[in-house]
Protein backbone atom coordinates (compact mmCIF):
# COMPACT_ATOMS: atom_id res chain seq x y z
CA UNK A 1 0.00 0.00 0.00
CA UNK A 2 1.23 3.25 -1.09
CA UNK A 3 1.08 6.00 1.81
CA UNK A 4 -0.16 9.21 0.38
CA UNK A 5 1.84 12.14 2.20
CA UNK A 6 0.93 15.35 2.87
CA UNK A 7 3.70 17.77 1.77
CA UNK A 8 1.96 21.07 0.46
CA UNK A 9 -0.76 24.01 0.52
CA UNK A 10 -1.49 21.77 -2.79
CA UNK A 11 -2.24 18.57 -0.89
CA UNK A 12 -4.31 20.13 1.20
CA UNK A 13 -6.56 22.19 -1.34
CA UNK A 14 -7.30 18.69 -2.80
CA UNK A 15 -8.05 17.38 0.24
CA UNK A 16 -10.12 20.17 1.14
CA UNK A 17 -12.32 20.27 -2.33
CA UNK A 18 -12.89 16.06 -2.06
CA UNK A 19 -14.29 16.77 1.76
CA UNK A 20 -16.74 19.93 0.50
CA UNK A 21 -17.50 17.39 -2.52
CA UNK A 22 -18.71 14.54 -0.14
CA UNK A 23 -19.52 16.48 3.32
CA UNK A 24 -21.50 20.07 2.59
CA UNK A 25 -20.30 21.21 6.01
CA UNK A 26 -16.70 20.94 4.92
CA UNK A 27 -17.42 23.57 2.50
CA UNK A 28 -19.28 25.63 4.85
CA UNK A 29 -16.15 25.56 7.16
CA UNK A 30 -13.51 26.50 4.22
CA UNK A 31 -16.10 29.93 3.78
CA UNK A 32 -15.44 30.76 6.98
CA UNK A 33 -12.00 30.08 7.61
CA UNK A 34 -10.15 30.09 4.20
CA UNK A 35 -7.74 27.51 3.55
CA UNK A 36 -6.46 25.25 6.14
CA UNK A 37 -3.05 25.57 7.67
CA UNK A 38 -0.38 23.10 6.51
CA UNK A 39 1.31 22.71 9.94
CA UNK A 40 3.94 20.35 8.75
CA UNK A 41 6.65 20.32 11.25
CA UNK A 42 10.29 18.16 10.51
CA UNK A 43 9.72 14.97 12.01
CA UNK A 44 12.35 13.27 14.87
CA UNK A 45 12.24 13.47 18.40
CA UNK A 46 11.81 16.80 18.48
CA UNK A 47 8.19 16.59 17.20
CA UNK A 48 7.26 14.04 19.72
CA UNK A 49 8.84 15.72 22.66
CA UNK A 50 6.67 18.50 21.70
CA UNK A 51 3.46 16.28 21.24
CA UNK A 52 4.16 15.02 24.92
CA UNK A 53 4.55 18.34 26.52
CA UNK A 54 1.08 18.91 24.64
CA UNK A 55 -1.33 16.51 26.95
CA UNK A 56 -4.00 17.54 28.89
CA UNK A 57 -2.21 21.21 28.59
CA UNK A 58 -3.15 24.25 26.62
CA UNK A 59 -1.54 25.09 23.43
CA UNK A 60 -0.55 28.29 25.19
CA UNK A 61 1.13 26.03 28.23
CA UNK A 62 2.63 23.63 25.92
CA UNK A 63 4.41 26.53 23.62
CA UNK A 64 5.55 27.79 27.33
CA UNK A 65 6.94 24.81 28.33
CA UNK A 66 8.91 24.24 24.94
CA UNK A 67 10.47 27.72 25.06
CA UNK A 68 11.88 26.59 28.18
CA UNK A 69 13.16 23.60 27.64
CA UNK A 70 15.11 25.07 24.97
CA UNK A 71 15.98 28.03 26.50
CA UNK A 72 17.86 26.34 29.09
CA UNK A 73 19.68 23.84 26.74
CA UNK A 74 17.58 20.97 27.21
CA UNK A 75 15.82 20.81 24.13
CA UNK A 76 17.54 17.58 22.54
CA UNK A 77 16.90 14.05 23.47
CA UNK A 78 21.10 13.62 25.08
CA UNK A 79 20.17 16.88 27.21
CA UNK A 80 17.36 15.49 28.25
CA UNK A 81 18.03 12.03 28.88
CA UNK A 82 21.01 13.50 31.48
CA UNK A 83 19.19 16.27 32.73
CA UNK A 84 17.79 15.81 36.61
CA UNK A 85 14.13 15.79 37.64
CA UNK A 86 14.91 19.59 39.24
CA UNK A 87 16.47 20.99 36.17
CA UNK A 88 13.52 19.61 33.88
CA UNK A 89 10.72 20.71 36.57
CA UNK A 90 12.22 24.26 36.59
CA UNK A 91 11.19 24.53 32.98
CA UNK A 92 7.59 23.75 33.92
CA UNK A 93 6.91 20.10 33.56
CA UNK A 94 4.93 17.64 35.45
CA UNK A 95 6.58 14.49 37.60
CA UNK A 96 4.58 12.65 34.53
CA UNK A 97 5.90 14.99 31.89
CA UNK A 98 9.76 13.96 33.11
CA UNK A 99 9.36 10.62 33.05
CA UNK A 100 7.60 10.62 30.18
CA UNK A 101 10.40 12.42 28.04
CA UNK A 102 13.37 10.87 29.74
CA UNK A 103 11.78 7.57 28.68
CA UNK A 104 11.73 8.86 24.70
CA UNK A 105 14.87 10.73 25.21
CA UNK A 106 16.08 7.02 26.25
CA UNK A 107 14.17 4.71 24.06
CA UNK A 108 17.27 4.99 20.67
CA UNK A 109 13.91 5.51 18.32
CA UNK A 110 15.01 4.93 15.09
CA UNK A 111 12.92 8.50 13.59
CA UNK A 112 14.19 7.83 10.02
CA UNK A 113 12.78 4.16 10.06
CA UNK A 114 9.41 5.36 11.00
CA UNK A 115 8.80 7.47 7.44
CA UNK A 116 8.50 4.38 5.62
CA UNK A 117 6.07 2.20 8.44
CA UNK A 118 2.53 1.90 7.55
CA UNK A 119 0.03 4.00 10.35
CA UNK A 120 -0.53 0.79 12.23
CA UNK A 121 3.38 -0.28 12.32
CA UNK A 122 4.55 3.55 13.30
CA UNK A 123 1.94 3.06 16.36
CA UNK A 124 3.04 -0.91 17.53
CA UNK A 125 6.51 1.15 17.33
CA UNK A 126 5.78 3.72 19.71
CA UNK A 127 2.81 2.99 21.81
CA UNK A 128 5.04 1.11 24.20
CA UNK A 129 6.65 4.02 25.39
CA UNK A 130 5.95 5.16 28.61
CA UNK A 131 2.67 8.61 28.16
CA UNK A 132 2.79 7.77 24.29
CA UNK A 133 -0.65 6.77 23.83
CA UNK A 134 -2.99 7.17 20.45
CA UNK A 135 -3.11 10.56 20.37
CA UNK A 136 0.49 11.52 20.63
CA UNK A 137 1.33 8.98 17.93
CA UNK A 138 -1.81 10.67 16.09
CA UNK A 139 -0.26 13.85 16.54
CA UNK A 140 3.22 12.78 15.25
CA UNK A 141 1.65 10.90 12.00
CA UNK A 142 -0.52 13.99 10.97
CA UNK A 143 2.12 16.53 11.38
CA UNK A 144 5.19 15.32 11.67
CA UNK A 145 4.64 12.04 8.89
CA UNK A 146 2.43 14.32 6.88
CA UNK A 147 -0.12 10.96 6.81
CA UNK A 148 -3.14 11.99 5.10
CA UNK A 149 -5.82 9.40 6.66
CA UNK A 150 -4.93 9.56 9.82
CA UNK A 151 -7.66 11.25 12.66
CA UNK A 152 -7.39 11.69 16.29
CA UNK A 153 -11.03 10.77 17.93
CA UNK A 154 -9.78 11.36 21.25
CA UNK A 155 -8.95 15.23 20.45
CA UNK A 156 -11.53 17.39 22.40
CA UNK A 157 -10.85 20.64 20.08
CA UNK A 158 -12.12 17.95 16.78
CA UNK A 159 -14.81 16.59 19.10
CA UNK A 160 -16.43 19.88 20.11
CA UNK A 161 -15.89 21.35 16.52
CA UNK A 162 -17.58 18.53 15.34
CA UNK A 163 -20.75 18.47 17.46
CA UNK A 164 -20.89 22.55 16.63
CA UNK A 165 -20.72 21.76 13.18
CA UNK A 166 -22.99 18.78 12.89
CA UNK A 167 -25.01 20.27 15.41
CA UNK A 168 -24.87 16.82 17.04
CA UNK A 169 -26.77 16.79 21.01
CA UNK A 170 -23.11 15.92 22.79
CA UNK A 171 -19.65 15.69 21.79
CA UNK A 172 -19.28 11.96 19.96
CA UNK A 173 -17.82 9.17 21.73
CA UNK A 174 -15.31 7.15 20.15
CA UNK A 175 -16.62 4.65 18.30
CA UNK A 176 -19.15 7.25 17.12
CA UNK A 177 -16.39 9.65 15.78
CA UNK A 178 -14.34 7.08 14.36
CA UNK A 179 -17.68 5.91 12.09
CA UNK A 180 -18.12 9.62 11.11
CA UNK A 181 -14.60 10.23 10.37
CA UNK A 182 -14.58 7.24 7.98
CA UNK A 183 -16.84 9.18 5.77
CA UNK A 184 -14.12 11.38 5.04
CA UNK A 185 -11.08 8.79 4.28
CA UNK A 186 -8.78 8.74 2.75
CA UNK A 187 -8.55 12.86 3.95
CA UNK A 188 -9.26 12.05 7.54
CA UNK A 189 -6.00 14.12 8.38
CA UNK A 190 -7.53 17.08 6.15
CA UNK A 191 -10.51 16.35 8.13
CA UNK A 192 -9.21 17.01 11.29
CA UNK A 193 -7.28 20.43 10.07
CA UNK A 194 -10.96 21.34 9.14
CA UNK A 195 -12.24 20.57 12.50
CA UNK A 196 -9.33 23.13 13.96
CA UNK A 197 -9.74 25.39 11.88
CA UNK A 198 -13.42 25.29 12.67
CA UNK A 199 -12.88 25.18 16.60
CA UNK A 200 -10.21 28.31 15.85
CA UNK A 201 -12.66 30.24 14.07
CA UNK A 202 -15.59 29.77 16.62
CA UNK A 203 -13.63 29.62 20.14
CA UNK A 204 -10.98 32.57 19.10
CA UNK A 205 -8.41 30.23 20.21
CA UNK A 206 -6.42 27.26 18.86
CA UNK A 207 -7.64 23.58 19.96
CA UNK A 208 -4.12 22.25 18.38
CA UNK A 209 -0.29 23.69 18.48
CA UNK A 210 0.21 25.65 15.62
Amino acid sequence: MTLRIILSESDIAEGMDWLAACEPQFAQVALLTGPWPLRRREDGFAALRDAILGQQVSVASANAMRGRLVAAGLGAPGAIAAATAEDLRACGLSRQKIVYLQALARAGIDFDALRGMPDAAVMERLLPLPGIGRWTVEMYLIFALGRSDVFAVDDLALAEAARLLFRLPARPKRLEFHEMALRWSPWRAVAARGLWAYYAHLKQREGVAP
